[in-house]
């Protein structure tokens, strides 16, 4: 029939609810005017012969697989009551889903912080997870290096040794009135000038020390046997005049006499005043200088290099040194500068004097000396404490003679005329023309003339 089964024809059921996915389709509406439809009939046909009988089956059509079975084994079918207030009750099946665009406004996930930004990684996990992870500590601060409080401690230290140092070293001077006021006194003068004295004072030597130095005990009223006038211009070059103490010029209230005789006459104030007198040169400063300081200054510095242009041998200066350059000690040193065994006596001791006094301040202003306190504050002391300068002199005037003789000098001496035989003993004249000319460039602060320089 049609392509059906000969044995059965198979009629789907309708039954169940309109709209529902797997629901049974209601019955067509009977047509107008006419009866309502019969029911379709299924045609059953027994077995065969021989056959068992079977079960009646029902035709069931496909379902969905969101439809429940039904049958024996499927729950019955319950009326759907209606929901609330008359509304339709929810539905038991997924809807038809629908795509919905994204929006990122709206589900945008939540930013956490990123442990690895700025370079940093984060520790590697250990073996077991904390329940609760420790607070870090706060972050230390950072000393700040207070370079410049340090630097201005040490700036401080250094102020307060200095002036101690300055202070202590003032006080060590031994001051006399060695400049004083007199009628008819030579007027200011161009530069600076420095009157430098060695006296053969043996005052505060021990009878070994002045067995040691060859001084030859007390010889009555002290004399000099260095006499070195320093003459610092307003520009050019330091000028050190030695005047041989044998010189043959009037001294105020004694006449015509050696020039040492005024240091032994009436001391450094008669002294000075003699010298401007001779000179007509104003003298600024003075300085003055025992036998036992004197080599007290050579040894605190260790010794001096001096190149002896002739050998010495003189018992009474207590000396025997070969020519050549060569290293002197204090006693040494202090015959050296005293000895006059030699062709020229009272030439070759000022020559010899000029090369000592350079020696010395080569030595004392060495950056070697300069840089070790240990041999600078010795050779200071010793020097402060044996020298004797003018009332109004201080370390620091001491300091600018010092600076004033670092460099290059010229060392010369007075334009000498001559020897003569007087009532005084055999004395050293000056030639006046030329001694004149060379006092008066350094009055007026101009250079010596060339040909009295080199005398």
């Amino acid at each position: 029939m049609n392509g059906d089964d000969p044995r059965m024809r198979r009629v789907p059921p309708h039954s169940g609810e309109p709209g529902r996915a797997g629901a049974r389709r209601p019955p067509p509406p009977p047509p107008r005017g006419g009866k309502p439809p019969e029911p379709p009939q299924v045609i059953r046909r027994g077995p065969g012969q021989g056959q068992p009988a079977r079960p009646t089956q029902r035709y069931e059509p496909p379902r969905a697989w969101s439809q429940a079975p039904e049958g024996r084994g499927a729950p019955p079918v319950r009326p759907l009551a209606p929901g609330r207030g008359g509304k339709p009750p929810p539905s038991t099946h997924a809807p038809t889903q629908r795509p919905v665009p994204y929006r990122e406004s709206e589900y945008a996930p939540t930013r956490r912080h990123d442990p690895t930004r700025g370079g940093r990684r984060p520790p590697p996990p250990t073996g077991k997870h904390p329940a609760r992870r420790a607070a870090p500590p706060p972050p230390r601060r950072r000393r700040k290096r207070h370079i410049g409080r340090w630097f201005l401690a040490v700036l401080l230290a250094l102020i307060i040794i200095l002036v101690y140092a300055v202070v202590k070293l003032d006080g060590s001077l031994t001051r006399i009135d060695a400049l004083s006021d007199y009628e008819d006194r030579v007027g200011n003068t161009a530069g600076t000038n420095w009157l430098l004295v060695g006296s053969d004072s043996r005052a505060g030597l021990s009878d070994e020390q002045a067995e040691g130095l060859a001084t030859g005990g007390e010889v009555g009223d002290p004399r000099t046997d260095t006499i070195i006038l320093v003459h610092v211009p307003p520009s050019g070059r330091t000028t050190l005049v030695s005047l041989p103490r044998d010189s043959y010029v009037d001294i105020p209230g004694y006449g015509q006499d050696k020039l040492n005789a005024a240091f032994a006459f009436g001391g450094a104030p008669l002294l000075t005043q003699t010298v401007e007198t001779a000179t007509g040169l104003r003298i600024d400063h003075y300085g003055e200088i025992g036998f036992a300081g004197f080599a007290g200054v050579v040894d605190a510095l260790g010794g001096i290099d001096v190149c002896v242009p002739q050998a010495i041998n003189d018992p009474l200066a207590g000396i025997d040194i070969p020519a050549g350059c060569q290293e002197l000690n204090g006693p040494e040193a202090l015959g050296f500068v005293r000895s006059r065994a030699t062709a020229l006596a009272d030439i070759d001791r000022m020559n010899n004097q000029r090369l000592f006094l350079s020696a010395l301040l080569e030595k004392a202003t060495s950056p070697t000396t300069l840089a070790n306190p240990f041999a600078l504050w010795p050779m200071l002391s010793d020097t402060a404490g044996s020298l004797t300068v003018d009332s109004g002199d201080h370390i620091w005037d001491l300091a600018r003679l010092a600076w004033a003789l670092r460099g290059d000098t010229l060392a010369t001496t007075v334009p000498v005329g001559g020897f003569a035989d007087t009532d005084s003993g055999n004395v050293l004249l000056w030639a006046k023309p030329d001694a004149s000319r060379f006092f008066e460039a350094l009055a007026n602060g101009d250079p010596i003339p060339a040909d009295l320089a080199g005398q």
